[in-house]
């Protein structure tokens, strides 16, 4: 196998960029050339994975601030107006700095695969304006349309037959031609600035080479046709940074109760009130064990059976569980059903209404369709979870799925096998 020269390039953005370092870690070990252009604050990250850091151009790089602070005119918006927003601002209009960015990085040494996040889609157009084959991440859900399959974005339920079909194809259409389409002529008008055709009028960004997908098929919505490029390669997340254990540890294994975590992930955490708050309350007096991640917040007096830390030990503390109640980071929940942890989905932002239709849909858990359930429903989901064995079952299922595939070596694999034969080699 010649030594390949690799070019990475993703959104500044920590979920567009973390399922891509096993990637990349896997590929130098193996003797590969990787660069990989992003934002300033990942340097740290990309350069611990082997991989060469390339500062993106500094009028799209988000320089580690939240979509708010970034845009503050968003704060103003509500439901579609909002999407709109994001989509058009965030993911299309850097689209004409990211082509100069890869043009200007590939000027200085030439590489013979462009693997990028799915929303990073300068990668595409460039590769449509004569560049470098392109190889997408599917860092979200899988987000390609099908005749059967819910269109990506409500979250939906999944359901099979004519009816079900009917109905997708009415949604899809409203959304594709009423609610998206100020977006999609947007995109258009940015192609038809760099010399290109309109695109289709669909929110997938697949590589027509390859195309990884962060997860497995078993938590996918069943399609009767799956292109051929598209590759599940398993849990595409990198192993997160040595913890210490609490204080609580033993306590906490020592308690004889049932052990249930929330969380709200890393980047939704601002406001443990959604949330983190209201399942402490809502477990208070049953027979469970509840531990928290709180980042930088302080919670204040807690229940007897409830224990917190900042930062917790996943790799100890994940086979340790009974349930999990998270706002649905597909990460997380990745994480989890790798150990065989039903779940308490309650999230409405990004791709999360997706992620919690798809754990409902798989059978390893329960999907609140809310960001901010009620105690109440917590209770009752957390109870119906621990109860039914049915969903500690399934989730076993997913995580012996899992288990066949290790997420960064099958991925270097299938890029390895789609490199030209004259590769450009590394020096």
């Amino acid at each position: 196998m010649p030594r390949l020269s690799l070019l990475f390039a993703t959104m500044p953005v920590p979920g567009h960029v973390a399922p891509l370092l096993p990637i990349a870690r896997t590929l130098t070990e193996r003797g590969h050339h990787v660069r990989w252009c992003t934002g300033e604050v990942f340097a740290d990250r990309i350069a611990a994975t082997g991989a060469e850091f390339v500062a993106m151009d500094p009028s799209i790089d988000h320089q580690g601030r939240n979509v708010d602070e970034l845009f503050p005119e968003r704060t103003r918006l509500k439901g579609i107006a909002k999407l709109r927003h994001d989509m058009t601002a965030v993911f299309l209009d850097p689209i004409p700095a990211q082509v100069a960015d890869l043009r200007r990085v590939l000027a200085e040494r030439p590489a013979d695969l462009v693997v990028h996040d799915a929303a990073y889609v300068g990668a595409t157009v460039l590769e449509q304006l004569g560049g470098p084959r392109a190889v997408s991440v599917g860092v979200t859900p899988m987000m390609l349309p099908a005749p059967d399959v819910p269109p990506f974005g409500p979250g939906l339920r999944h359901r099979t037959g004519l009816v079900a079909r009917l109905r997708y194809a009415a949604v899809r259409g409203l959304l594709d031609n009423v609610v998206f389409k100020p977006v999609f002529d947007h995109r258009d008008r940015i192609l038809a600035g760099l010399g290109l055709p309109e695109g289709e009028r669909q929110l997938a960004s697949v590589s027509e080479h390859l195309h990884l997908q962060n997860g497995i098929a078993g938590l996918e919505h069943p399609r009767a046709f799956m292109p051929p490029q598209v590759k599940f390669v398993g849990a595409l997340v990198d192993p997160a940074p040595a913890t210490a254990l609490p204080d609580w540890w033993e306590r906490m294994m020592t308690a004889g109760r049932p052990i249930v975590h929330v969380t709200q992930g890393t980047v939704a955490d601002m406001d443990l009130g959604q949330l983190v708050l209201p399942t402490i309350r809502a477990l208070a007096d049953e027979n469970v064990t509840v531990v928290a991640s709180t980042g930088a917040h302080d919670v204040g007096p807690l229940p007897a059976n409830v224990f917190t830390a900042p930062f917790l030990p996943y790799d100890r503390l994940l086979p340790e569980l009974a349930a999990m109640v998270t706002n649905g980071g597909l990460g997380g929940v990745q994480l989890a059903l790798a150990q065989g942890v039903p779940l308490v989905v309650a999230g409405t932002t990004e791709d999360k209404p997706e992620v919690a239709a798809r754990v409902e849909r798989s059978g390893a858990g329960l999907n609140l369709r809310t960001s901010t359930p009620s105690e109440k429903a917590i209770k009752a989901a957390v109870r119906q979870v621990l109860d039914g064995g049915t969903f500690r079952l399934r989730a076993r299922e997913l995580a012996a799925e899992y288990r066949r595939h290790d997420a960064g070596p099958l991925s270097a694999d299938h890029v390895e096998q789609l490199a030209p034969a004259g590769a450009v080699r590394a020096g």
